[in-house]
């Protein structure tokens, strides 16, 4: 199984907002209610009330979706706002990076890079179980949140295939990002191994899977410790503009976290 590293991929947020102007306009109509309000658009909760959010949402999923879908999408909606306003700050993960962050923490504050971002990681080393124990899907990456009040929202991305549209939302429980040094060393997992692995043949590759939403918030947790502790591990690069290359490259400019010899 080839585990794709060299550039960013395609992002989730190019894909379920293509029409940017349209997102802008819901951009620009939200700041304008939030400052009549008084209100804090990094709070979850109070972005879900704004009145265009709520006609944004009915406009694209129309008046038969079901509550479940509504709450996933206002979710991605929440961060792709915030990934906007954040300049699109998307950081790609190395293997060897992602490797090390799995097996240990190399030390360091976990504190975030920016108060939004996305944390894409090498193409198929990651899985989670599909739902109702169908077929595993590959992590894509994890979007997050810092809301003003210092809590960390994060959304895991999975299910990009070429063969289907969309992708799988995973929303995770928030958290006080002041607890986050205390996620690096965490054990998640009862009885098994963190970041382990069921996949057959998985064992072969060295895959690894986040199961549980403390898995994903000890994998970010060590990602932040990793870039505001290593001098040099963090690389803007631009996007790869090839017609030809497969997978399909982000036009978007990205950050590549590597190790630093």
């Amino acid at each position: 199984m080839t585990l794709h590293d060299s550039y960013a991929r395609f992002t989730p947020y190019e894909l379920a907002f293509p029409d940017q102007d349209l997102l802008d306009e819901l951009i620009v109509g939200i700041e304008e209610e939030a400052k009549n309000q008084d209100a804090d658009l990094s709070d979850p909760n109070t972005f879900f009330a704004m009145g265009r959010v709520d006609a944004f949402i009915r406009e694209i999923q129309g008046p038969t979706a079901l509550p479940e879908t509504i709450y996933q999408y206002v979710t991605l909606v929440f961060h792709a706002v915030h990934f906007n306003q954040a300049g699109f700050p998307i950081y790609l993960l190395s293997e060897n990076v992602t490797r090390d962050l799995v097996e240990n923490h190399q030390g360091g504050q976990p504190i975030p890079p920016e108060s939004s971002g996305y944390m894409q990681l090498p193409q198929h080393l990651l899985w989670m179980s599909g739902a109702d124990s169908g077929t595993p899907e590959s992590i894509d990456g994890v979007f997050w949140v810092l809301s003003n009040r210092g809590t960390l929202h994060s959304l895991l991305i999975a299910g990009l295939r070429p063969d289907r549209p969309g992708f799988v939302i995973v929303p995770i429980p928030e958290a006080p990002v002041s607890e986050a040094s205390s996620w690096v060393q965490a054990v998640v997992r009862n009885g098994m191994d963190d970041f382990s692995s069921q996949l057959p043949g998985g064992e072969l590759d060295q895959l690894h899977a986040l199961e549980t939403s403390g898995e994903v918030l000890k994998l970010l947790a060590r990602f932040f410790a990793y870039v505001s502790s290593v001098p040099g591990a963090v690389e803007l690069v631009s996007p790869n503009t090839s017609d030809q290359a497969d997978p399909i490259p982000s036009t978007l400019p990205f950050s590549r976290v590597t190790q630093n010899a």
